[in-house]
């Protein structure tokens, strides 16, 4: 079965919100600044220009204005940053979520943190308790390390604790601050790429498998929330993550991640639909993580959809960039807001390298 349907079994999505720092970042803008940057330590710079406008993104969000990238920075500065303002953006996106569900902070059973941007020790879930009122008893699951992964992962580990606890209410916080791992002094063409792709963002989720959520003639029922699976190539490590230098995070992402989508993703999800007797046919819409412009191309091509089909993915990517593992969730976000119907196929692609996958049934 794709869906269970007991009612106490079923995890389903009670509220969904997203949070965004204050800077915008015109694309334009940024591609002038980059070649202030690296026009004197790459004299051809000019042919890498194209990337800005190829990356197909007009605007992002950013936690710092777009003078301090010029600036060089070292680790300790960026991660005092990062700890401020992702714990700002998910206060902000918590409070929003508990807002929308009718819920307090006391309600909340189980707290799932996903980053990969930032290092928090406290982790970030007891720093957001520091300024929203949780039980001192709540349930604290951090996780680091699934990059672009995270967020698909990160519903399916909510959905895995409220089945545990069919009468919790569990809330998933994904953070991303991309942006402040751009280091100056950086010439490779990684980090070049990173400066027309990344942005920041946060987005809060609440599961939760309580009878109240399942179908009522009075109150609609909630997405329900299906299988997930997961699939980590051999020899893959290089294909995407951080290197860690003196002076922050060094970005690493492989140019041939749209080639591997377009050979290998295919035969994956259709093993992993049919684990569940299931198969592409099934499916009524797709919400994927828009890594980039060439690699939702590569998505639409694997799944052999139109190109242009999958219209969140690219307006997310127009409007916000890529956040890594929080991207997907404003691209869920913008389907609910669209009023889509139906089985949908969320995926991401991470470091490890890793294809993430799960099922949402949108009534």
């Amino acid at each position: 079965m794709l869906f269970d349907r007991v009612q106490n079994l079923a995890p389903r999505l009670i509220s969904l919100q997203t949070a965004v720092p204050p800077h915008i970042l015109q694309q334009n803008e940024v591609a002038q600044r980059a070649g202030e940057v690296f026009a004197d330590a790459i004299s051809d710079f000019s042919r890498l220009t194209p990337i800005y406008q190829h990356a197909e993104i007009e605007t992002r969000h950013s936690c710092v204005p777009l003078d301090w990238y010029v600036q060089p920075h070292g680790f300790g500065e960026r991660n005092r940053l990062f700890l401020e303002s992702a714990t700002a953006l998910l206060t902000e996106a918590t409070q929003r979520a508990l807002d929308d569900a009718g819920l307090q902070a006391e309600d909340i059973d189980t707290l799932i943190t996903v980053c990969s941007s930032g290092i928090a020790t406290p982790s970030l879930d007891a720093l957001v308790m520091q300024h929203l009122p949780f039980r001192r008893d709540v349930t604290r699951l951090p996780i680091f390390g699934l990059g672009c992964a995270g967020g698909v992962l990160g519903l399916a580990r909510a959905a895995a604790m409220a089945r545990a606890e069919p009468d919790s209410h569990v809330l998933l916080l994904v953070v991303e601050l991309c942006g402040l791992t751009f280091r100056n002094q950086d010439r490779s063409k990684s980090n070049i790429i990173a400066t027309a792709l990344f942005g920041d963002g946060a987005a809060a989720a609440i599961v939760s498998c309580r009878n109240e959520y399942g179908q009522k003639k009075a109150v609609p029922a909630k997405p329900c929330i299906g299988p997930s699976g997961e699939h980590t190539w051999p020899g893959s490590l290089d294909v995407m993550g951080w290197d860690v230098t003196d002076d922050g995070l060094k970005v690493v992402f492989s140019g041939s991640i749209p080639d591997l989508v377009r050979r290998d993703l295919r035969p994956i999800v259709d093993a992993f639909l049919a684990s569940h007797d299931a198969s592409l046919e099934d499916i009524d819409g797709f919400i994927c993580h828009p890594g980039g412009a060439k690699v939702i191309d590569a998505l639409e091509e694997s799944f052999g959809l139109a190109p242009g089909a999958m219209v969140h993915s690219r307006a997310v990517l127009r409007a916000h960039g890529n956040m890594s593992s929080v991207t997907v969730l404003f691209v869920l976000k913008a389907a609910l807001e669209a009023k889509d119907k139906g089985v949908q196929l969320l995926t991401s692609l991470g470091p490890g390298f890793t294809a993430a996958m799960l099922l949402l049934d949108i009534p």
